[in-house]
């Protein structure tokens, strides 16, 4: 049974490790093309063959002399086409950070936490031609806490997917599961990514308190929530990072009142932003 997965990131490492240490892992595409980045430096490290691409039309090749029978996908960023799918014979599985239908797309974990939700969950589902849209095979609800930001969620999600596909895997091959379909009706649909300038805040017409804190949780470790000062007559970039704490472009972190102490000619303009009792 040799398998192929499309994935990125670090999120991701934990079910390479599982597909490693109890199935045959043949191949690892990932759009991560620098060698020093977490996937190829992490394949390189434990001898594992992977493919870094641009687009799928360089993996095709590939792809078909490895004659894959199940693949596996999380954390992609392409849409696999109807050709590519052809090949394998298992179909490929996708590990989806939502309770599909809702939040279909490539930013679900972050508009959970931009809408304040207090539950989402993970998705098994077999891929189709349309995006997030083929049947379920599994799913598992997750609290969302209020000091989660994307990176935490993403790491808790697929950690907890990378354990319901292992449960269901064997399942699934011997055609054990019987898939659900998804209510079209109740389908809804995020972002595809998020640019700097979403993160861009101005400190005339700041958001609430609430809405602030969601976007510095859903925008971190991207694009973060941000603003411009002037600092010693100089305009400056400013971070605003979880666990309120504050950032001057090219320095390290530091918390709110280090901040005002440090930089008192902005105290005003900080102050507009967070609870008086944090500062």
């Amino acid at each position: 049974m040799k398998i192929i997965l499309f994935g990125a990131s670090k999120f991701v490492i934990p079910l390479i490790e599982m597909l490693k240490n109890h199935y045959s892992l043949a191949l690892v595409v990932t759009t991560e093309r620098d060698p020093l980045d977490t996937l190829p430096a992490y394949c390189q490290k434990h001898a594992i063959p992977y493919l870094s691409i641009k687009t799928l039309s360089e993996a095709l090749e590939r792809i078909e002399q490895t004659q894959p029978d199940l693949g596996i996908l999380a954390y992609f960023g392409l849409i696999l086409p109807q050709k590519l799918l052809q090949l394998f014979p298992h179909g490929i599985l996708n590990i989806h950070p939502s309770l599909l239908p809702h939040y279909r797309g490539a930013t679900p974990v972050q508009t959970a936490l931009l809408n304040g939700d207090q539950k989402t969950g993970v998705s098994i589902i077999k891929l189709d031609e349309q995006m997030d849209h083929g049947p379920i095979l599994a799913q598992a609800h997750e609290t969302i806490s209020s000091t989660d930001t994307t990176a935490s969620l993403h790491e808790k999600l697929f950690t907890k997917g990378t354990e319901m596909l292992q449960k269901i895997i064997s399942a699934y091959l011997d055609n054990k599961i019987t898939a659900q379909k998804q209510n079209d009706e109740q389908a809804t649909y995020t972002k595809r990514s998020f640019t700097k300038q979403d993160g861009y805040i101005d400190t005339s017409n700041p958001p609430d308190l609430m809405q602030l804190d969601r976007m510095i949780r859903a925008y971190y470790p991207w694009p973060t929530v941000w603003t411009k000062l002037k600092i010693k007559n100089q305009e400056s970039r400013i971070k605003l990072l979880p666990e309120k704490r504050i950032q001057v472009e090219s320095r390290k972190p530091m918390t709110i009142k280090d901040f005002i102490n440090g930089y008192p000619e902005v105290q005003n303009e900080i102050t507009k932003l967070f609870d008086p009792l944090d500062v």
